[in-house]
């Protein structure tokens, strides 16, 4: 609970021990429950998932949402993004200017196979999903694309695989349940930014241009929105 929360359930307790059980000597003005800090604002400062955690949570879903789950955790997707996947051959994806920097260092150290998705702002991106997941993916693969609505906008989805708000949903329940605990679904989105971070900086980059590599993987409009991710 928050500090405020705390503190007053501090006072209650102690104006019971004083008034009603005597638990406190009334006359001594040094009869007091001592001060208890709050952790919360330190919980929520990260909300990144292991990849322990992660499996634990997959563990507990139908397998819809389970392949969600890693996909988003492998990938750095957006609840709604899972709806937009399409293999890269599908869908011309064109570089900004301030993103050519970091063109030659996507994916670095990493396998696997490049898909896109459409993010904040009609960004098209390019994402990359291990070998293990592809398989698992193209087997969910529509005969035609199915409209789904989410949040009151429509996506055409490719795939038989979770999304948007029921995914998010989905998430948080098997988190509450496998972690008595939830940092909601964009939590996998922070594990895949700290985990890439140390990643490509093993891998001999820069922190400045690991930092760009990240924030255009993760298809951040801005690369300030990427040091949230990493605390």
């Amino acid at each position: 609970m928050g500090q405020k929360t705390l503190d007053q359930e501090r006072q209650a307790i102690q104006a019971m021990m004083l008034n009603v059980t005597r638990a406190l000597d009334i006359t001594d003005k040094n009869a007091r429950l001592s001060f208890v800090k709050s952790t919360k604002g330190e919980i929520e400062k990260g909300r990144a998932y292991t990849s322990q955690q992660v499996s634990m949570i997959v563990s507990a879903q139908s397998a819809k949402h389970a392949i969600a789950t890693q996909i988003a955790y492998a990938a750095g997707l957006r609840a709604h993004e899972l709806y937009t996947l399409r293999p890269l051959e599908r869908r011309k994806v064109e570089y900004r200017q301030e993103r050519e920097e970091t063109k030659n260092t996507l994916f670095n150290a990493r396998n696997g196979m490049r898909y896109t998705v459409v993010g904040k702002g009609g960004l098209e991106r390019e994402v990359l999903i291990p070998v293990h997941l592809v398989e698992k993916l193209e087997s969910r693969r529509l005969a035609e694309p199915q409209q789904v609505k989410d949040r009151g906008v429509f996506y055409h989805s490719h795939y038989n695989i979770g999304g948007g708000n029921n995914w998010s949903s989905s998430f948080s329940a098997a988190s509450k349940r496998t972690l008595f605990r939830s940092s909601g679904a964009h939590g996998v989105r922070h594990s895949y930014a700290q985990e890439r971070m140390k990643e490509l900086q093993r891998a001999g980059l820069s922190r400045s241009l690991a930092y760009k590599t990240v924030s255009h993987e993760l298809g951040h409009l801005r690369e300030s929105i990427t040091e949230v991710y990493l605390r």
